[in-house]
């Protein structure tokens, strides 16, 4: 594991590295500022729960296309309870009603045995068409501004790291010395401390409560006895089963759990994101939560690396076009390592067609001085589906995972 974490680390400060590079090159100053960096993070939070949501469901062996419903349902709980009984309130709400999805999910998919991707779609159907109905009647009521937007909830409020990223502490007024460094616009080193400023000064405590639920995740499916009959139901439920594991109980303990996440998530749209339900507000991030837990290889630290790289795409292309611009350099540098990756693996044609992409994308690139705004906009869904491309190479899902079970056998 420490390894794991230090290849990570390594590979992380390779990436601001080539990034700082680029940024010279360029000029395109936001691609490591402290405002991107923040962006990036507060836009991956709720990819990320959604996608540790599906990994506790597919971990039991149940596919959980739903999770996008299940956001939309906690953004709705979220901005409802939350303008009247505060923002914590609001996040519990939401936690409950994702898990009242999910409920409804397990009894169609692990009870009666409907096909999981349908159940799925229907939950994110039925969740989208339910919010809206209950918003109207509220809307109608009064005690709403419009039948598409909830009335804004209290922040929860941020803090910084003690004397690196500045916050008040027992009103001490904490020291800020990466963002000292960051203004000091020195090559790399400005950099590095502009990205950490980022993601840790200014976040909201809900931010650290995900952040936690990294290591919470690992130790519970890892570590415990819970965790490793909740995977032996994903893996062989029918080997679980003759140990004595009740399989329907694991299953629907997954499930459950998926969908308080994802609920989570939801409500940290709606609460910490903004400060209010809006409608389409989830806007697609359950389904890009389920590509970051296939690009994570169904692992807790793989998913918030993939929810990293949508939320740095999307806070790009929010903030600069010119920084999506200088984006593309990068991919012509990935694509041009996996090209030599593959050379060294003697994979010939694979390594040839990653080339001529590397090769047309730099044609682009120095053809094009500005991107049209269309694809500005679709930047983090082109990132999305190169996520999936790489991911998919090295997939390796749980054995059982979307097959139907029965006691005393899967059929």
């Amino acid at each position: 594991m420490k390894v794991k974490a230090l290849k990570s680390l390594r590979y992380a400060t390779l990436l601001v590295f080539i990034l700082a590079i680029i940024r010279q090159i360029t000029g395109a100053s936001d691609l490591t500022s402290v405002g991107t960096a923040s962006a990036a993070l507060l836009l991956s939070v709720p990819i990320f729960l959604a996608g540790l949501g599906g990994l506790f469901s597919e971990r039991s062996g149940v596919v959980n296309i739903g999770l996008e419903g299940m956001m939309i349902m906690g953004a709705w709980a979220g901005g409802m309870i939350g303008c009247k009984h505060g923002p914590w309130l609001g996040l519990l709400a939401a936690i409950i009603f994702g898990s009242v999805g999910a409920l409804l999910h397990a009894i169609a998919t692990i009870t009666f045995g409907v096909d999981h991707v349908v159940s799925g779609v229907a939950i994110n159907i039925i969740a989208a068409g339910l919010v809206r109905y209950l918003s109207t009647i509220l809307y109608k009521s009064g005690s709403w501004i419009g039948p598409s937007q909830s009335p804004d909830v209290n922040s929860i409020g941020t803090n910084g790291l003690p004397v690196l990223s500045g916050g008040h502490f027992f009103g001490w007024k904490s020291p800020d010395l990466l963002n000292s460094l960051a203004q000091k616009h020195w090559f790399f080193i400005s950099d590095i401390a502009s990205v950490l400023r980022g993601i840790t000064g200014d976040i909201s405590y809900v931010t650290v409560l995900a952040v936690i639920l990294i290591p919470l995740s690992l130790f519970i499916l890892w570590k415990t006895a819970f965790g490793l009959r909740l995977r032996s139901a994903g893996e062989a439920p029918v080997a679980a089963e003759s140990l004595g594991v009740n399989v329907y109980v694991m299953k629907y303990a997954g499930v459950l759990i998926s969908g308080a996440l994802a609920g989570l998530g939801g409500g940290y749209l709606a609460i910490v994101a903004a400060n209010h339900y809006q409608e389409n507000q989830v806007a697609g991030r359950g389904y890009i939560g389920l590509a970051a837990l296939l690009f994570g290889n169904y692992r807790p630290g793989g998913i918030l690396l993939g929810a990293g790289l949508f939320g740095f795409a999307d806070a790009l292309q929010l903030r600069d076009s010119a920084s999506v611009h200088a984006l593309i350099l990068l991919i012509v540098i990935v694509l041009a390592f996996l090209a030599v990756r593959d050379l060294r693996k003697k994979k010939i044609i694979k390594a040839v067609s990653t080339l001529v992409f590397a090769g047309l994308s730099l044609w682009y690139f120095l053809a094009v001085k500005e991107l049209p705004g269309q694809l500005v906009t679709m930047t983090p869904y082109i990132a999305t589906l190169l996520i999936m491309s790489l991911a998919s190479q090295r997939l390796r899902m749980p054995a059982a995972d979307g097959m139907p079970y029965r006691r005393g056998g899967l059929r």
